[in-house]
Order: C-alpha cells, then structure tokens, then sequence
C-alpha cells in the first residue's frame, strides 16, 4: 500500500462536525482490540472534549476529500518535560498508509517546540498479542521483559520504527496476564 499524504491541523475546537467525525473514528479504531476504551458516542465525545483542554495537543490527518483519516492526542506532564501520547488512532482502511507516522512525526515537532524533552505512550496487551500477555510477569519481568516477541501486529512495533524503545511493563494493568507496554522517545535537547 502507498502512503497517504495527509494535512495535520489542530483540532478545532469550535466545529462540532469534526468533533463527531473525530469521535467516530476513535471508536471505530479501538472497536477490535479494545472496544470497552470508547465503547460508545458518549463516551468517545468525552474523550475528544477533554483533548481541547489547556496543556494538551490534538491534532488530525485529513485527506485530500477532506476527509478525517487519524488523529492524535497528547497530555503534559512534569512540569512540560514529558508528553503522552493519548490516543493514536487512523482509519482502519488507511492503516499501513504512513498517517500514523505522519502524526507522530508532527506531534514530536510540536512537543520539541514547547520545550519537551521526552515523549511516551502506553500499548496495552488485552488480547496476547505479544508474548507477554497471559503469563505472569511478576517472577523475573525484566527476563520477560528483554524478550517480548509481537505474535499478532501488537502495536508497540510501529512505535519502535519510530524511534521508541520500551521502557517499562505494567504487568496485570488491564486484569490478570493484560499488561500494559510502555515506550518513550527522547526529543529534546
């Protein structure tokens, strides 16, 4: 599949027809491997609202018909140092596209701008799609930390090309042998 040149603008807070399209497509993303995220319109508003808040970064990937085809979230933290990303998500029939890269890419630059030094993300496991989902992770979590292997196009991969390393498991995070990855990026100076 080729890339897909995109326009990444702010969110606009003020337009209730991106803010819809937006949500929609946050549930649409997550729907597969974690529908109880955004289970509903609700809830997905919420969560959109909440990304035009002080101290946060939204932006979105529209395509040549003007269509909304990804969009990115972001929270400070530590006094501005850290940002998370919260969430990623692209239209799932523009996935492999080069969008979610573009994103990332343009949410780095925003962050370095505003003086940040580190960027994160948590990549949950609720459906063992790494080798560390399923087992206990307690015994020795850094032995099985060092050799997490993807199973089935678990995300935490995509963020590695990027840049990212893992740097950290919350085991259980999600009910038992569900952890959460988390990965970070230095982009600062």
């Amino acid at each position: 599949m080729t890339n897909l040149e995109v326009q990444i603008a702010t969110l606009p807070p003020n337009d209730d027809r991106t803010i819809e399209q937006v949500a929609a497509l946050l549930i649409e993303g997550f729907k597969a491997h974690a529908p109880h995220a955004w289970p509903n319109r609700p809830a997905a508003l919420e969560e959109v609202q909440e990304s035009l808040g002080e101290d946060r970064i939204t932006r979105i990937a529209v395509d040549d018909k003007g269509e909304i085809v990804g969009w990115i979230g972001g929270l400070s933290h530590y006094d501005g140092n850290v940002w998370e990303i919260h969430p990623l998500v692209v239209k799932t029939s523009q996935q492999g596209r080069g969008i979610g890269r573009q994103l990332v890419r343009d949410f780095e630059d925003i962050v370095r701008k505003r003086g940040g030094l580190t960027i994160w993300v948590g990549a949950d496991d609720e459906d063992n799609m790494t080798t560390l989902a399923g087992v206990d992770l307690y015994p020795n979590l850094l032995h099985h930390l060092a050799r997490i292997r993807n199973l089935r196009r678990h995300p935490y991969e995509f963020y590695q090309k990027l840049g990212f390393v893992i740097a950290g498991v919350i085991p259980d995070a999600n009910g038992r042998g569900k952890p959460d990855i988390f990965l970070a990026k230095r982009v600062g100076e």
